[in-house]
């Protein structure tokens, strides 16, 4: 996040007619769109639509004005301007500060989702009052929202980069190499054992770029630079349907630019112009 958004500690804010309100519906954001411009409904304008909802989650501030997260509990009955968008749809169409405040609440509501009962003796939860987390009114067992950390890795080959087709990719998209990190594991270790394990090959001089949530549901993606080391590229057919070098003038279909992964595919093309590669 950046300095427009802030995560607060303390979750009682009360909320105003102006606040803004990320309204989630099975999956999909509220929005308005305003002479081609996408804007977050606040109180007001969700009040005027009718929208019910259970439970509403205090997110931060943007710019000092306070931002929500809700669910509607019903359909929203949408007028002149309003739509329903997946997150994966609105991403290339807002400013990332805005996409990333719609994704923590998204986690966030999933996780709401999906911890109405106690993992542990299975009694009814409830909402804690001075901290976003879920108590157990029976035993005491207090749940955080879950997040997973996961890893993504450029892999180069000189002026190469390593880039996979994955079974679930549409539009014949490749990407970087992924996975999530196992229970007990480092990064770096992870990063060497997902390299292998997709394509088969193993990497040295590992370097961290940046990290970034991921909220499809709940991931923190954490970035890195590898550089090729041994063996020969194999993939299983089965997830990885195919991977190849690419260099830059002959990319093939890439993540969109709010992704983590574009992020390191572009920072790669920006190290080759500046070391005179192209």
């Amino acid at each position: 996040m950046s300095n427009k958004f802030k995560i607060l500690s303390d979750i009682s804010k009360k909320s105003q007619a102006s606040d803004f309100y990320f309204t989630f519906f099975k999956g999909s954001l509220l929005i308005k769109r305003e002479n081609d411009v996408i804007n977050i409904p606040v109180l007001d304008e969700l009040n005027n639509l009718n929208v019910s909802y259970e439970s509403e989650f205090f997110l931060g501030e943007m710019l000092g004005q306070s931002c929500f997260g809700v669910e509607a509990s019903s359909q929203i009955e949408l007028k002149d301007g309003y739509e329903l968008i997946s997150l994966r749809e609105v991403g290339p169409l807002i400013d990332e500060e805005l996409f990333l405040v719609a994704g923590r609440a998204n986690q966030i509501l999933n996780w709401d989702r999906t911890h109405k009962f106690c993992g542990k003796c299975g009694s009814k939860t409830k909402n804690k009052e001075e901290e976003i987390a879920k108590v157990c009114p029976n035993c005491n067992h207090v749940m955080y929202p879950v997040i997973c950390p996961a890893i993504i890795v450029a892999v180069t080959k000189g002026d190469k980069i390593l880039l996979a087709h994955n079974s679930g990719f549409i539009n014949n998209m490749y990407s970087l190499i992924a996975g999530f990190v196992e229970a007990g594991e480092d990064l770096k270790s992870t990063v060497k054992r997902e390299v292998f394990e997709e394509v088969g090959i193993k990497v040295k001089n590992i370097e961290f770029f940046n990290s970034s949530p991921w909220s499809f549901p709940n991931s923190l993606m954490i970035g890195f630079f590898a550089e090729y080391e041994s063996g020969e590229i194999k993939v299983d057919g089965k997830e990885i349907m195919d991977a190849n070098w690419f260099s830059v003038d002959n990319f093939p279909n890439i993540p969109k630019k709010y992704t983590l992964a574009r992020k390191i595919i572009d920072e790669f093309v920006n190290r080759g112009e500046k070391d005179g590669r192209k």
